[in-house]
């Protein structure tokens, strides 16, 4: 029972990805639609992401310091592993992760809304792919945007690194710098930004999906919020796993 719901779910998502994906009938309409994603999508996470990647980067250095570093390691350990966790995991994953909280639940209760009020209805019935109209500006737009919410998370993470030099006293500034530079491999960097465009494409087309196929009232608007939060997390395990 529960394979065949899977599979008949499944299904739907490849059809509507199949509509979303056609040319757009007016390019004007579809750049305008992709500006105003690009802001609602990624200018506005801009502040939740620096603020907890600064906050985490500060938790990892303390942590590592206090509870991991030992006096047969080398001072730049901590250093190294802040780097290490911000830009493989947390940049990437954690903070996409915490993405499909905020931006999932609004692409799917904008649609799901949409759907219950008739408004896609009323698309459908002008002639318009409502699928292409709506959705594919959302994940054009989150994608584009993600890299750049990546680099600030990175950026915003060495920052709470350092604060715990500057403020807290935990490490000398000299030897967080030096681990922070040892060993530098910048395929991190681009390994985490290659990652964080597959979950930007997960939280988009998978909260649309579960936005636009609502079907009920206003209560099922917030289940399929819900349901494109829970669905957006459990795929990225799978995609960290695999």
């Amino acid at each position: 029972m529960f394979l065949n719901n899977w599979l008949k779910s499944f299904g739907k998502y490849l059809m509507l990805m199949g509509r979303t994906f056609s040319k757009p009938e007016r390019m004007r309409m579809f750049f305008k639609q992709y500006k105003t994603e690009l802001s609602q999508l990624g200018v506005d996470s801009i502040g939740i992401v620096l603020l907890i990647s600064f906050f985490i980067g500060a938790v990892i250095c303390i942590q590592i310091k206090l509870n991991i570093q030992s006096t047969w390691m080398p001072r730049f350990v901590t250093g190294y592993t802040t780097r290490e966790i911000m830009l493989l995991e947390f940049s990437s994953s954690i903070m996409c992760l915490i993405l499909a909280g905020k931006v999932g639940s609004n692409i799917a209760s904008e649609l799901g809304t949409m759907r219950v009020t008739q408004q896609i209805d009323a698309l459908e019935i002008m002639g318009v792919n409502s699928a292409n109209y709506l959705i594919l500006p959302k994940i054009a737009g989150l994608v584009t945007m993600i890299p750049i919410l990546v680099a600030f998370s990175i950026g915003a993470g060495i920052i709470g690194a350092y604060a715990t030099s500057w403020f807290g006293g935990i490490i000398q500034a000299d030897d967080l710098t030096y681990g922070l530079q040892y060993s530098f491999n910048e395929w991190f960097v681009w390994c985490g930004i290659i990652k964080s465009l597959f979950f930007a494409f997960i939280i988009a087309s998978v909260s649309s999906f579960f936005g636009y196929t609502v079907e009920g009232g206003s209560v099922e608007v917030g289940k399929a919020s819900t349901n494109a939060v829970v669905n957006s997390s459990i795929l990225f395990i799978f995609r960290v796993i695999f």
